[in-house]
């Protein structure tokens, strides 16, 4: 881990100059590996986590040529046959057919051994011990052969894939009992700050509800990550430099929000040992760092709740995949007309929070306030607006990613 976490190191050096959002994603898509190691598991216990080595074929799928409707199995060459038996799936014919005869076929079962097409039950004419076929039916009609869907020796999913209920269906349909997946990432949580407060607890005066530990351990734990939310730090420097350090040490990355600025009670990013700031040209999201603490991964996201959500959704859950062995993977996106006007200061990006109206054009979903987190919990998604973009007219289009 030491190695990927020398990389990320490199990956930020302080500048001035205020990074792009493009900028910041080459630099960690080209700079950081996993920092996870392998484990093999069952299938029973695979889902939703990444593999991390191809799965490939040891068989072909489906094993055996197999009817693909029900109907009448024979060789081409006329129009009259002889029934001289019935296959099913796992009932197969067991003799080679022979020159004017047909086998009533059931879907799924083994194509009898001599025989080249299928002709479906309903086009077909029955006389008592035989059966007409229809006219002008290809050879290689109706049935599927060996290996159709996948071939031995073939790559099925790469490294790197997430494994849902389909993916683990078809790891099954191999006769895979286990599989080699990363482990999955530990992550550290906190939140910091003496104006937070536990929900369920009665505010103290100038004190809130603690929001984004709650978010943050959801967006983490959906992606199948192992969370240990350890609370709110208080503004005090020793004992936050304490608990980052004691973290880090049982963890492969350690998450915060708040605390990264320059003000007086903003210890976060005094008691990080190697931290790059990550000055983005972006709102909401400026103040997102990024660094190392021991061999973890350091995160630090911006206070608001709304550029905390944000910084993580567009950047850091990426990040965290690729981190984890799933490579870097954005949230969805679509490309969508702006149903606003508004103007905009130009080199810094910006994520409007919009919903989509009944004609699917892109509308505000509330008050750009940062701290207006049921604004974005209402929205559809956030509308990407580039650096060089000074206004907004309706019908430009813009892509819109989904929360």
């Amino acid at each position: 881990m030491l190695r990927a976490m020398e990389r990320l190191n490199d990956c930020f050096a302080a500048s001035d100059r205020l990074l792009t959002v493009g900028e910041a994603a080459e630099r960690l898509q080209t700079r950081l590996v996993p920092v996870v190691g392998h484990e093999r598991v069952p299938l029973s216990a695979a889902r939703d986590r990444i593999l991390a080595e191809p799965l490939v074929s040891g068989l072909n799928v489906p094993g055996y040529d197999n009817a693909a409707v029900d109907g009448y199995a024979f060789a081409q060459g006329q129009k009259r046959y002889r029934i001289a038996g019935r296959a099913a799936a796992g009932q197969p014919f067991p003799y080679q057919l022979a020159p004017g005869d047909a086998v009533r076929i059931l879907t799924g079962a083994p194509m009898p051994e001599g025989a080249d097409t299928v002709a479906m039950q309903e086009d077909c004419r029955l006389d008592g011990e035989t059966v007409t076929v229809p006219a002008g039916l290809d050879a290689g009609s109706n049935y599927r052969k060996a290996g159709e869907n996948i071939r031995q020796g073939e790559t099925v999913f790469e490294a790197g894939r997430r494994l849902g209920p389909l993916q683990l269906g078809v790891a099954a349909s191999l006769g895979v009992t286990m599989l080699e997946v990363f482990r999955p990432l530990r992550v550290a949580l906190f939140s910091t700050g003496d104006e937070l407060a536990l929900p369920g607890k009665p505010l103290a005066p100038g004190q809130l509800y603690d929001s984004n530990r709650t978010m943050l351990r959801a967006f983490l734990e959906a992606d199948g990550l192992v969370v240990t939310d350890l609370g709110i730090l208080s503004d005090d420097a020793p004992s936050v430099k304490v608990a980052l350090v004691e973290a880090a040490a049982g963890h492969d990355v350690v998450i915060t929000s708040a605390g990264i600025s320059t003000g007086e009670e903003d210890h976060v990013a005094a008691s990080v040992s190697a931290l790059h700031f990550w000055r983005l040209a972006v709102k909401p999201g400026r103040p997102l760092a990024l660094g190392s603490i021991g061999n973890a991964a350091f995160v630090g996201l911006p206070g608001n709740p709304v550029a905390a959500a944000a910084c993580f959704v567009m950047l850091v859950r990426p990040m965290l995949g690729l981190l984890g062995g799933g490579g870097w993977t954005p949230p969805p996106s679509t490309s969508v007309p702006a149903g606003f006007t508004m103007k905009k200061k130009t080199g810094r990006r910006e994520w409007l929070r919009v919903r989509l109206d009944g004609n699917g054009a892109a509308r505000k979903a509330g008050p750009d306030g940062s701290a207006l987190l049921h604004v974005m919990a209402e929205a559809d998604g956030l509308l990407d607006i580039p650096e060089h973009v000074a206004a907004i007219a309706p019908g430009d289009h813009f892509s819109m990613f989904r929360l």
